[in-house]
């Protein structure tokens, strides 16, 4: 008997492994460790954000502040510079590797994994798989979310939950595009546009390149609103600098030639609110008021991109009914890290934080 299974060889069961250091093992469906890890942040895996607070999150506020109480961001970048793992800041606050190998490189010491190992039930203390029965002291559920199916996503550790008695926040598709309606089918034509702009969703705000797509709209503004977005509309200011009226001073000047937008996007729009490219002394009251919308344009997404785009899953475990050691109250031989439990990050190093440290939470637990 161990003392420890951990399932699922992610971010946050490696982690958990490399703290505990003896006595555990990882059963793995993969044929290899951290295939999320490998992919992420372009291949040079955004590890962390220097600006680390709940309000990054979705989720329940003091149950993700408890957690970063004991392991924040600056705690994973000490433990980083002790094990000569470098980041640096390639982005704004983020901090990425020069390639994702290099912290995978680090986890390949870990040895007591079985691989290419499916779960087929579970008996009280015991895990039943395809390679043999496994028997525990403690279960750690780190199976990820339903997001990067092509990387072997799966359900398992939902169905474990639930096997508990665990209630499952609802799960959806997170940091990912949005399809649109037939009233924006505009958006389609512009395939390959970016552009920054200020996207506003359920309170939330989000100042960042959109890009357009053959799908309909995504980039990291829409990535993060969709985070926050559940049904109802997004406003997005296609010009965050200041009003279309300040533009457009020149009175004998057309519109497309004073608005510092993509040509193809002003064409488009203005065929979109029906207005023809003209001087903009030609321009009649209510003209310009439809201008307006490229301040406040607001529409209603038709859905997302789905699971096989979605960077991240939202919804998960119900953290109610789990402790701030990542126990579960129901089941105290059970914990429940990473992106399994209803907690879900921005883009920007905010998930991989969450892996890390809900871990070691769980650790402080463990190595009683």
């Amino acid at each position: 008997m161990y003392e420890t299974i951990i399932l699922g060889a992610g971010a946050s069961g490696l982690f958990l492994a490399d703290l505990l250091k003896k006595d555990y093992l990882i059963i793995e469906h993969n044929n290899e460790i951290g295939k999320k890890i490998k992919v992420s942040g372009g291949g040079k895996c955004n590890i962390t954000n220097k600006i680390l607070s709940s309000k990054n999150y979705r989720g329940d506020n003091e149950f993700i502040e408890k957690t970063f109480k004991k392991f924040d961001n600056y705690d994973l970048l000490n433990w980083l510079k002790k094990r000569n793992l470098k980041v640096k800041e390639l982005k704004p606050n983020q901090y990425f590797f020069n390639s994702s190998n290099e912290l995978l490189n680090y986890f390949k010491k870990i040895k007591n994994i079985s691989f290419n190992t499916e779960i087929l039930d579970l008996k009280d203390n015991c895990v039943i798989t395809d390679k043999g029965e496994f028997k525990a002291k403690n279960i750690v559920v780190a199976t990820g979310g339903l997001s990067f199916k092509t990387l072997g996503a799966s359900a398992i550790g939902y169905e474990i939950a639930k096997k508990l008695g665990h209630n499952i926040i609802d799960l959806k598709p997170a940091l990912v595009g949005f399809t649109v309606q037939p009233s924006e089918a505009w958006f389609k034509k512009l395939s390959g546009i970016s552009l920054k702009a200020l996207v506003r969703v359920e309170g939330f705000t989000y100042h960042d390149n959109i890009l357009f797509s053959h799908r309909g709209i995504t980039g990291p503004a829409i990535l993060n609103a969709s985070l926050r977005w559940d049904r109802g509309k997004i406003i997005i200011n296609f010009l965050p600098q200041k009003s279309v009226s300040e533009f457009l001073k020149n009175p004998h000047k057309q519109i497309s030639t004073q608005l510092p937008l993509p040509k193809r996007f002003i064409k488009e729009f203005l065929n979109q609110i029906c207005i023809k490219d003209k001087k903009v002394k030609e321009l009649k009251k209510e003209e310009k008021e439809k201008l307006k919308l490229l301040n406040a344009y607001e529409f209603a997404p038709a859905g997302t991109f789905g699971f096989e785009k979605a960077e991240v899953t939202k919804g998960g475990v119900d953290t109610s009914e789990i402790d701030e050691y990542m126990r579960s109250k129901i089941d105290k031989r059970f914990y429940f890290i990473g992106e399994v439990l209803d907690v879900t990050g921005e883009l920007g190093g905010y998930n991989f934080q969450w892996a890390f440290s809900s871990a070691f939470s769980a650790f402080l637990s463990l190595r009683r």
